[in-house]
């Protein structure tokens, strides 16, 4: 990869990283309702979560995947069902007589394991790589390639999703 094709994925990637969504509101969630160190340890989680999505783009299934999309619409729903769990579950922790987000139920694990599980069951993601990776290879992206380009979306993606649980920790005091 040339160094302005990499500019432009490390500048489109961060781009990305600034427009919040599930991940987003997940890692805010938990910073919120247990402190930075459990948010942090839900973006390990989706970061490897993610990361597992990468070495499969990055090892060639990615055209299968956009064949096989529609069958991983029960991959979606059952997202769909997590994403409830989690709301859920968060209302019913409650708030405790000091205003604050009762923290019952919030191990490092258990989150890291939460955030983990969170990006695998995203088919959206997955999609979405496999087809914004190959933008910035090149005509016939090589597995080199893909792999370069996907360390820099990984490692932006990280410190991206960190930047969020600071501003989440920042912003803490405010809403409790």
């Amino acid at each position: 990869m040339d160094p302005a094709s990499l500019l432009l994925l490390a500048t489109a990637t961060a781009v990305l990283v600034l427009i919040p969504g599930p991940n987003v509101a997940l890692f805010i969630a938990n910073t919120l309702a247990h402190g930075p160190r459990y948010g942090c340890a839900t973006v390990v989680g989706t970061t490897i979560g993610v990361g597992i999505q990468l070495v499969i783009v990055v090892l060639g299934y990615s055209a299968l995947l956009q064949f096989a999309a529609s069958t991983l619409v029960w991959l979606k729903w059952a997202g769909v069902v997590y994403l409830i769990y989690l709301g859920v579950r968060a209302w019913r922790q409650g708030i405790d007589e000091t205003g604050q987000v009762e923290a019952t139920g919030g191990t490092l694990t258990g989150l890291f394991f939460q955030g983990l599980f969170f990006a695998i069951a995203n088919p959206k993601t997955l999609v979405f790589i496999a087809a914004f990776l190959p933008q910035f290879t090149g005509e016939v992206p090589t597995a080199g390639q893909l792999a370069m380009a996907a360390a820099v979306y990984l490692t932006i993606v990280f410190f991206g999703e960190l930047l969020w649980v600071a501003a989440a920790s920042i912003s803490r005091p405010l809403v409790m």
